[in-house]
């Protein structure tokens, strides 16, 4: 199984680039078969992503109040 392990966001001329790292574990026995394995993606700007668009907006609004505050 492929378990998330860390993402960064960050806003590009392309959109929305979400990288992120994973460790992929041996169901069985939990060995770790592979870590630090690194992807990453856009989330472009288009209707069908506009739910996870918002979800990225909550998030910067979130980290944003904890800031000024």
């Amino acid at each position: 199984m492929k378990k998330l392990t860390s993402v960064t966001m960050h806003t590009t001329s392309e959109g929305q680039r979400l990288s992120y790292t994973y460790s992929v574990v041996d169901e069985d026995t939990g060995a770790i078969i592979s870590d630090n394995n690194r992807e990453s993606m856009i989330v472009l700007d288009i209707p069908k992503n506009a739910e996870v668009l918002g979800h990225i907006d909550a998030i910067k609004a979130y980290l944003s109040g904890k800031l000024e505050g």
